[in-house]
């Protein structure tokens, strides 16, 4: 008798935390740190060797299959339209400095059809798992968007790319307006913790000028299943296989922070 095929999300969960594991034992160790493109744009051995590690896990399973990972780019397969998005480590220079904040972030998807996300700290073991159609956990808890309906009492986070001394879209002084208007802002260095950390109701909203599919994949349906919104700046669905900006919210804020985003 076959056995039966595991769930994608199954996969992807037993993939983050096998990942995960190897991450965690090498915090704080020994480890070679090399530079790409972009100020303090990093990549370690174990960005890599946590990438082979999850593609490998999936293949197990799924040998036709396609990828679109941080590192290794995209590896078409046939002839499965799903494709994995993958982030070994996001948080790589809170990594390279011993600092506890970074993430595994996997997600299938479907053409732009996002089936399963998750996202998995290491370090606090917090796992972070949805479905399409069936909701956002977090180490099997429900999760839900905050109630929060006015900015005034709303706590948020944000990133900055790496070309930020170039100030895109005006992204500096965006975060000088907000932060002007006395709004507590987080930056964690991990958008996938950023995004699911709006899921789970702790952060009200969480903005961005430039984000790759990997950074965002799992974290926008962790999102839309705990009952939040994500468009871009302009209010559009995005095209998670491209680049571009990004408004994660509780969506009772969401118009309220596109038009502050949007005054620049």
């Amino acid at each position: 008798m076959n056995k039966e095929t595991p769930s994608l999300s199954f996969v992807a969960i037993q993939a983050a935390l096998r990942a995960g594991e190897l991450l965690k034992k090498g915090f704080s160790t020994s480890f070679e740190i090399l530079s790409k493109p972009g100020k303090q744009n990093l990549v370690t051995e174990y960005d890599k060797s946590a990438e082979k590690s999850i593609i490998s896990c999936i293949r197990e399973h799924f040998p036709d299959h396609s990828f679109l990972a941080e590192e290794s780019g995209m590896a078409r397969t046939s002839p499965s339209s799903i494709i994995w998005i993958i982030d070994p480590l996001d948080g790589t220079v809170n990594f390279a400095h011993n600092i506890p904040v970074f993430s595994v972030s996997i997600a299938a998807c479907d053409g732009q059809k996002i089936l399963c996300g998750v996202v998995y700290q290491p370090m606090t073991q917090e796992l972070f798992v949805a479905e399409k159609g069936r909701g956002a956990y977090l180490n099997g808890k429900q999760l839900k968007v905050s109630s929060s309906a006015d900015l005034e009492v709303g706590i948020f986070a944000t990133g900055f790319p790496y070309n930020v001394d170039e100030n895109p879209q005006k992204c500096i002084d965006v975060f000088a307006e907000m932060t002007r208007m006395g709004l507590p802002i987080r930056r964690l260095g991990s958008a996938a913790l950023d995004l699911a950390y709006v899921a789970a109701g702790r952060f009200d909203a969480y903005w961005e000028v430039i984000l790759q599919p990997w950074d965002m994949a799992a974290g926008i349906l962790l999102v839309e299943e705990a009952g939040g919104r994500v468009t871009d700046y302009d209010d559009k669905r995005h095209d998670v296989l491209t680049h571009g900006t990004m408004l994660a919210s509780n969506g009772l804020i969401h118009e309220q922070m596109r038009k502050l985003l949007k005054r620049r």
